[in-house]
């Protein structure tokens, strides 16, 4: 039980009702507290406290003015006596509970194993589930260590059964590779008497920067994979959580603990690690496959490009010279060219006029097309037939039926050298075959098909179609099958999933509303212009929209007496102890559990190496050099810590737990209400670039990656993803707020103009969440009208006003919208693998429908965001946020630079998790820290702050903290604080 409790949550949670009173009468002193607080602590655990000290003081009380007794009568009453077991039999009668027998445990176990620990294996988690189940089955709970005994034994169990069953579905084939692989390889060395084998470090490894070598390294590594010939459906009833965990376990083990394992037990660990790793790769293909096609076309145009400016000159004028020419040319229609037009325009610049013309029309794109097929035919074309030959391209969409045909055709003669195709071979052109290379893949004389020239375009038009998803590769996992992103159950559940998202069943109610709110939004908008100076609607252009910059607040006063205070009573505060501190507030190293099936490490050793490692990954220092500190652990004893404990699904409960806390210890007085917003954005971070991951940004310049942060308002991260520079932001935002794991209930959500879309703001309004941007281009924005036959309405919007919504889209698709959203909170679909359907293939109906939903919410959304300014400064303040935020991120990640030196990009996420849990490690402690300077007996300090000093107070301050020295640690020292917080 928490340590601290509000009125609110008493009152919900402590109240004595008049069936209780009458339970509790006959009670006097101590014994009459003690039973209440025994009765209510049961009604909300669902089992009998341990002792005293496990309820809080602030229970305690407001229980003892209900009774009417003091709260220091409770030390009266007997926790381990006669008088508590009579107790406890009265409040199991009045609850109408029993106590739990063998029968009931081992339905329980059965429970858990159908229902629970296939999505989830932390035993806390387990623990907390299987409390609740008893307590709605009116079942006492037994022993803590009753419980976990059986936990575990049910999860052993659970593991035993798909171990056997998994083992039973191998083929003898598929076993004898299995074993193959443990006798003879080795993690770090190719066997020597066959060097073409790859190594299990190799096999793990990600591809290296994009290129045929990595092409050709990866079909390697599938085929490897695909010999094994592991059964298509064997993990098709595995929930993926536990194939995960499977596959991690896999690669945290070396080859001699695999061989330890009994049999059941090691095929399923390697059967999950290749079956995962065959959809890894396979998507890795793909993804070096669209690059490489992209890198052919624009390495081609750049070449042809340095190539033209070195003999181009821009002819200016152009049209003067045509005229003076044309001119002088019907003057004298008999006259010798050198004679009559020369003297008019030189020789020169009728020279430089045609070299232009050429280099801007049609020559310029067959030189491009000329430098392609040189390219391709010397040294790309090398990957066609083994890529055709191991992977299966399928379409759910017939009008994409050409291309795969065209695929086929490759496919049949990827070992034939001749020149071009046979005639009485059907050859694919519409839809494969941009009509800009018809003339190159055509040959006018000989009515033939170049066939490089062909094989060029079939590449490119299986680029497009996979980037939309129109086409699909069999065995991945990213380009699966888009009909396996949707829920499965949808048509079963429809109604349950309508609620889920809170939205009616008839369109026409969901129409009905928006084109009220678009109604009132305008309307507002339209009155607000006549009087708000800093708004202004123009007519220049195509009709423009002004906003004035918004004036700066003051700036507040006191602040710098709060940083000061606080530097004076934790001067040069290490961060490895505020890490260490958190630690042992918030437990956060308990999240860590081992992928083994057991672990010897005692609690004390395991929390201090794994203190040290997230140190060492956090601030980007690295295990050697944090190894070298003074605390008695060598690098070796971290980096099996590193191995066996530490990895994303951890990390990502390390936070939550970490966030949870912070959000729990804030007290009101100082930082206000709750809140429901947060703000989005991203970093760019260097990184090493032989990985797919890392790319060069074009606006930041360098190669790294981005780092995708939500935030709520009081600087506490919720959310982290690591990302692409080139990824979509929108697909990030979404994910974020869906996939937060903290106890903050998310409303809405502020980004910056890449961060916001038209489908966006339609999936937004369908998840529940309210978009709020800042526009860059504010002045181009458009609204639209929310009804035909009202042109003449809101006056004062004309100039930007357009098109009225298309309200029969949204209802003919809106089951199929309702669908997709489904599938993105549910979590069935990647939400860039969805919104890259959509964003790349205008043309889908679900696509348009949710564009024209996306255009209603925008609407209402800038006729807000124009009519008020509060509501600009609230989503300027909030973004303020996240680059606050960003400016600490080079403080705590100072190691070798900043930069992410690791081509793996599960170490460069485990990195960037790393980061974000220290640094919400920081801002908890800060937390602590300034309530601790504010909330001091005279609050002398509290009382100078102004409502500006308020605005501005953070707790994502760093001035008083040291991260840098040596590193030691000493898990007896303590931070002082002399008030109680929650634990």
């Amino acid at each position: 039980m928490k340590k601290v409790w509000n009125l609110e949550e008493l009152i919900e949670h402590f109240t004595i009702i008049p069936e209780e009173s009458g339970l509790i009468g006959n009670k006097h002193g101590g014994t009459r507290l003690g039973f209440a607080v025994t009765l209510k602590f049961f009604q909300y655990k669902g089992r009998f406290p341990k002792g005293k000290q496990e309820i809080s003081i602030d229970v305690v009380q407001y229980i003892a003015k209900q009774v009417g007794v003091s709260a220091d009568s409770l030390k009266q009453y007997d926790w381990e006596g006669r008088t508590i077991k009579y107790h406890r039999a009265q409040i199991r009668d009045f609850m109408d509970f029993k106590e739990i027998t063998s029968e009931d445990m081992e339905r329980l176990k059965s429970w858990l194993q159908a229902k629970i620990i296939p999505n989830e294996m932390n035993i806390d988690r387990i623990r907390e589930l299987a409390l609740t189940h008893l307590r709605h089955s009116h079942l006492i709970p037994p022993t803590e260590d009753q419980l976990n005994r059986n936990i575990k034994s049910a999860i052993y169990q659970f593991e035993e059964n798909i171990s056997q069953s998994i083992f039973t579905k191998l083929s003898c084939h598929s076993k004898s590779k299995l074993d193959d692989f443990v006798r003879t390889w080795s993690n770090d060395e190719k066997i020597k008497e066959d060097q073409t084998i790859l190594s299990f470090r190799e096999l793990v490894s990600d591809p290296g920067r994009i290129g045929l070598d990595s092409l050709l390294k990866e079909i390697e590594k599938l085929q490897i994979v695909r010999d094994i010939q592991l059964p298509k459906e064997l993990f098709s009833e595995i929930p993926p959580k536990l194939l995960r965990n499977y596959r991690q376990r896999a690669v945290s083990e070396d080859i001699r603990e695999l061989r330890r394992h009994p049999e059941n037990i090691r095929y399923t660990l390697l059967s999950a690690f290749f079956w995962s790793r065959g959809r890894e790769i396979t998507d890795n293909l793909v993804e070096l496959l669209i690059q490489i096609v992209h890198r052919i076309g624009a390495r081609a145009e750049r070449k042809v490009e340095k190539e033209f400016l070195r003999d181009f000159r821009k002819v200016n004028g152009k049209t003067n010279v045509l005229f003076r020419l044309a001119e002088k040319a019907v003057e004298q229609p008999d006259g010798i060219v050198r004679d009559v037009l020369f003297p008019v325009v030189s020789e020169d610049t009728l020279k430089e006029l045609v070299k232009e013309m050429k280099h801007s029309g049609p020559m310029y794109k067959q030189k491009v097309h000329t430098v392609m097929r040189s390219s391709y035919s010397s040294h790309y074309r090398r990957m066609v037939p083994s890529l055709l030959g191991i992977l299966e391209f399928r379409s759910n969409n017939e009008v994409h039926r050409p291309v795969i045909d065209a695929i086929s055709l490759l496919h049949q003669y990827k070992d034939n050298k001749q020149y071009s195709y046979n005639e009485m071979d059907f050859i694919p052109i519409e839809g494969v075959v941009k009509q800009a290379w018809i003339d190159t893949v055509l040959d006018k004389e000989s009515n033939r098909i170049n066939r490089v020239n062909y094989e060029i375009c079939v590449l490119q038009a299986l680029r497009d179609r996979l980037r939309c998803k129109e086409l699909w590769v069999v065995g991945a996992d990213r380009y699966r099958n888009p009909e396996e992103d949707l829920p499965k159950d949808f048509e079963q559940n429809r109604i349950h999933h309508y609620e889920a998202l809170r939205k009616p069943l008839n369109v026409q109610t969901l129409i009905k509303e928006l084109k009220q709110s678009m109604h009132t939004a305008l309307d507002k908008l339209d009155k607000s212009v006549k009087s708000d100076s800093s708004v202004r609607i123009l007519s220049k252009g195509n009709g423009w929209i002004s906003v004035s910059p918004i004036q700066p607040q003051k700036e507040p006063v006191n602040l710098n007496l709060i940083k000061a205070e606080v530097m004076k009573r934790w001067p040069m505060t290490n961060l490895l102890d505020i890490l260490k501190e958190t630690d042992l507030r918030v437990h956060l190293t308990d999240m860590f559990q081992t992928l083994g099936n057991r672990e010897i490490l005692d609690k004390e050793t395991l929390q201090r190496r794994l203190i040290l490692c997230l140190y060492g990954l956090g601030t980007n220092t690295g295990l050697k050099r944090v190894a070298a500190g003074d605390h008695g652990e060598n690098y070796k004893n971290l980096l099996y810590v590193r191995r066996k404990f530490i990895h994303k699904e951890n990390l990502r409960q390390a936070i939550s737990k970490v966030t949870n806390a912070i959000l729990d210890n804030r007290v009101t007085e100082i930082w206000g209400d709750g809140t429901t917003a947060c703000a989005s954005d991203s970093k760019k971070f260097g990184a090493w670039d032989q990985n797919l991951l890392t790319e060069w940004h074009i606006r930041y310049r360098g190669r790294g990656v981005m780092i995708y942060w939500h935030l709520e308002k009081k600087s506490t991260c919720i959310y982290s993803q690591l990302k692409s520079c080139s990824s979509s932001e929108v697909a990030s935002m979404i994910e974020g707020l869906l996939r937060h794991c903290t106890n903050m209930e998310v409303e809405k959500n502020y980004v910056d103009t890449h961060g916001q879309s038209e489908v966006a703001f339609a999936f937004c309004h369908l998840l529940g969440f309210q978009l709020m941007p800042r526009f860059k281009a504010i002045h181009a924005q458009k609204l639209y009208r929310p009804d035909n036959g009202i042109q003449e309405a809101f006056s004062n919007l004309q100039p930007v006003l357009t098109r009225p919504i298309n309200w029969a889209l949204i209802e003919q698709q809106y089951d199929q919208m309702i669908k997709y959203a489904t599938a993105l909170k549910l979590g069935t679909a990647e939400t860039e693998a969805v919104l890259k359907r959509f964003t790349r293939n205008s043309g889908h109906p679900t696509y348009r429908a949710l564009s024209e939903l996306g255009k209603a919410m925008k609407t209402i959304f800038l006729s807000e965001y124009l009519s008020s300014e509060e509501v600009r400064r609230e989503i300027h303040e909030g973004l303020n946020v996240v680059e606050n935020w960003n400016s600490a991120n080079s403080f705590i990640f100072y190691g070798k630079g900043g930069e992410i030196q690791t081509n793996r990009m599960e170490d460069q996420e485990i990195a960037v998790l790393a980061l974000h849990l220290i640094q919400n490690c920081l801002v908890y402690i800060n937390t602590l820290m300034l309530q601790e300077v504010l909330l001091e007996q005279d609050k002398s300090l509290l009382q100078k702050l102004v409502p500006e000093d308020f605005r501005a107070l953070t707790p994502l301050i760093y001035s008083h903290v040291n991260p840098y020295g040596t590193f030691r640690l000493n898990m007896q020292e303590r931070l002082s604080f002399q008030r109680a917080f929650k634990v």
